[in-house]
């Protein structure tokens, strides 16, 4: 059997019994840096053949794992942290398990994106989840121009020396929006800061980033009207002009002062 285990993101504590028990009965375990892993494993005491599977073997290591499962070996993948194929190796291994009708499973466990949504305090009823965005520019409008419009939450994996430019490009595709970057997920020093698209986030970038940006707001009808049909519009169901004028300012993103200022003869 093959099992893809989900590891810590930062916290060892975070590891789940069911995966302790999973790698210490494991004849072997695939790993994206076999030099990272066997910290992980040093930690709990535990001692198990390593081989690498990263993006550049995915093949030949699936391969590897059918051989050894249809042999009644137990066979645990992991990555770095967090869960396997999630911006991680593993999705090509999956796609050729599945093509061979060889049984797997999968152990619940850390998630960056998820935890960082939490942190983020941005709506999570909708979400949609990009990861790393392409480098290359004709790809990352390919990704990213059909969620412009997109209500839900937008989640994306950034590298600290690609944060700024990162944040630069969102804005110039979606236009300025509330946004946070949430880092040392379940560490010490984690940390969860808001910021506008528009003016970016200060300071030195350090760390891996899971960066969040608030979903498209649907257009207000009530905003194709002029400014003071829009305000005589509050003002006609009973709202006095003050509270009118609060509610239009709110509807079209500006100032009460401006909405004000067209309206000071009602």
């Amino acid at each position: 059997m093959i099992y893809f285990v989900a590891t810590p993101i930062g916290n060892l504590q975070d590891i789940t019994l069911r995966a302790l028990e999973t790698l210490k009965e494991a004849d072997i375990v695939f790993c994206e840096d076999t030099r990272h892993t066997l910290k992980l494993l040093t930690a709990f005491g535990i001692k198990k053949p390593l081989k690498s599977c990263h993006k550049f073997n995915e093949r030949e290591a699936a391969e590897k794992m059918i051989s050894l499962s249809r042999e009644g070996k137990k066979v645990a993948v992991v990555s770095d942290a967090g869960m396997p194929v999630i911006s991680d190796p593993g999705r090509e291994v999956c796609r050729i398990l599945k093509e061979e009708g060889e049984s797997y499973t999968v152990l619940p466990g850390a998630n960056a994106a998820l935890c960082a949504l939490v942190l983020s305090a941005f709506p999570a009823d909708r979400f949609t989840f990009l990861g790393f965005l392409p480098e290359k520019k004709a790809e990352r409008e390919s990704m990213l121009l059909p969620h412009a419009a997109s209500p839900e939450t937008l989640i994306f994996h950034v590298a600290p020396q690609d944060f700024d430019e990162t944040v630069s490009y969102l804005f110039s595709i979606l236009g300025d929006r509330r946004a946070c970057a949430v880092k040392e997920i379940t560490k010490i020093h984690e940390s969860s800061a808001e910021f506008s698209l528009k003016e970016g986030l200060g300071g030195e970038k350090r760390g891996e980033y899971v960066l969040l940006v608030e979903g498209a707001k649907a257009e207000n009808p009530l905003n194709s009207l002029p400014v003071r049909e829009h305000v005589l519009h509050y003002m006609a169901q009973g709202l006095e002009k003050k509270e009118a004028l609060k509610r239009t300012a709110r509807d079209r993103g500006v100032s009460k002062s401006e909405i004000y200022a067209q309206t000071i003869d009602l």
